[in-house]
C-alpha cells in the first residue's frame, strides 16, 4: 500500500485516476504551510505538491518518500538538487500548460490594447463616450519581443506572428538558426531587444540567475510607452521598480499572471494603478490544461512508486544516484 500525500486536491480527472489506482492510500492535506503538513509527509511514498513548498530539512524527516511531483513546471519552490541526491525524483509535466499560458499572454494584451477594462468601467459609469478616446490599438504590424524560448515562448511567437506581430526572441540557450528558420528575428542580448519592442514578454524560469532580473535597469532599456507582461514567475520582477516606471510613464502598462507574494498582498502599490493588471496565478489553469497537467503527474508518480524510470522528471540525474539504484 503506497501512501501519497497531496498539498491540495487535483482536477477531477486527476482525482480519479489517483483514487482508482489499488494498493494507494490517498490524503488531501489542504494545506501550503511546510510545518503544517510536515506530519502528513512523515510517512509518505509520494507528494503531489500543488501549492507550497519541500525543502531538504523535509525530506530528511521524510525516510519513506520516494518521489515528487508538480502538476506544471515550477520547481522554484522545491529543493531539486537535494531530491536528485537523495534519489527522489521530481515528475513536472513540460508542455502540457504551454497553450494556456500562451493565450492568456494574448488575454491579457488585447485587454490592454483594446482598452476594454476602463471602458467599461466608463461605459457602467454613464461615460458612453469613451469609445471616441481612440485608445485602443491595432496589435498588427507592432513588435513583441518574447525573453525565453521554451515551450510557451514558441507559442506566443507563433500567435503574434498570426497577428501581423513582428517577432523578436531573446534566448541564450537556443540557436540562432532555429528561430530564424520561423520567421522570428534573433537578438544577442536583451540590451539590444528592449528598445527595439512595442511589448515584451517574458517566458523564463526562477533561478538565483534570474530573480530580480527586470530591474529599474531594464526597465528603463525598454521603448517608452511599451507594455510589459510576465506569466512566468512573479520574483522575476523588482516590483518597486515597476511601479516607479508605470507611475513615470517609462512604460505604459503592465500585466502578471502573479506577484511576488501569493496571495496578493493587497496593499501593494502596484494594485492601486490604473496601468496594472494582475491576475490570480491563473493562466495554466484552464480546464484542458488542468486536466492533462494532472493525468501526467498522477502517470509519473505511479510509474516511479512502482519502480519505473518515468522520463517526465525534472533532473533524470536522479536515476544515476545509488539511493534510487539501491530501492529498484
Amino acid at each position: 500500500m503506497f501512501k501519497i500525500v497531496l498539498s491540495h486536491a487535483l482536477c477531477d480527472e486527476g482525482m480519479q485516476l489517483l483514487c482508482s489506482h489499488p494498493d494507494t492510500e490517498v490524503i488531501v492535506a489542504n494545506e501550503n504551510n511546510k510545518e503544517k503538513i510536515l506530519p502528513y509527509l512523515i510517512t509518505a511514498d509520494a507528494f503531489i505538491l500543488r501549492i507550497g513548498g519541500i525543502d531538504a530539512n523535509m525530506m530528511r524527516k521524510c525516510s519513506k518518500l520516494k518521489v515528487i511531483a508538480r502538476p506544471g513546471v515550477g520547481v522554484d519552490t522545491i529543493d531539486v538538487g537535494y531530491a536528485t541526491k537523495s534519489g527522489i525524483p521530481v515528475v513536472i509535466t513540460p508542455g502540457e500548460n504551454s497553450r494556456s499560458v500562451a493565450e492568456h499572454v494574448f488575454a491579457l494584451l488585447l485587454s490592454i490594447s483594446k482598452n476594454l477594462f476602463e471602458s467599461r468601467k466608463e461605459a457602467l459609469s454613464g461615460n458612453y463616450s469613451i469609445r471616441n478616446a481612440y485608445k485602443a490599438f491595432e496589435l498588427y504590424g507592432k513588435t513583441l519581443g518574447i525573453i525565453g524560448f521554451g515551450h510557451v515562448g514558441r507559442i506566443v511567437g507563433d500567435i503574434a506572428k498570426a497577428l501581423g506581430m513582428k517577432v523578436f526572441i531573446y534566448d541564450p540557450f537556443v540557436s540562432e538558426n532555429s528561430i530564424v528558420d520561423k520567421g522570428f528575428s534573433y537578438f544577442h542580448s536583451l540590451e539590444e531587444l528592449l528598445p527595439m519592442c512595442d511589448v515584451v514578454t517574458v517566458h523564463v524560469a526562477s533561478t538565483d540567475e534570474t530573480r530580480g532580473m527586470f530591474s529599474e535597469r531594464l526597465f528603463h532599456q525598454m521603448r517608452k510607452g511599451s507594455i510589459f507582461i510576465n506569466c512566468a514567475r512573479g520574483d522575476l520582477v523588482d516590483e518597486s521598480a515597476l511601479f516607479d516606471c508605470l507611475k513615470t510613464g517609462v512604460i505604459s502598462y503592465a500585466a502578471e499572471d502573479m506577484m511576488c507574494k501569493e496571495p496578493f498582498d493587497m496593499n501593494s502599490p502596484l494594485l492601486q494603478l490604473d496601468n496594472f493588471i494582475a491576475t490570480p496565478h491563473m493562466a495554466a489553469l484552464t480546464k484542458e490544461s488542468a486536466a492533462r497537467c494532472a493525468v501526467k503527474a498522477v502517470e509519473g508518480v505511479l510509474a516511479i512508486l512502482n519502480g519505473q524510470e518515468w522520463s517526465g522528471v525534472y533532473d533524470a540525474d536522479v536515476y544515476s544516484s545509488p539511493y534510487w539504484r539501491n530501492r529498484n
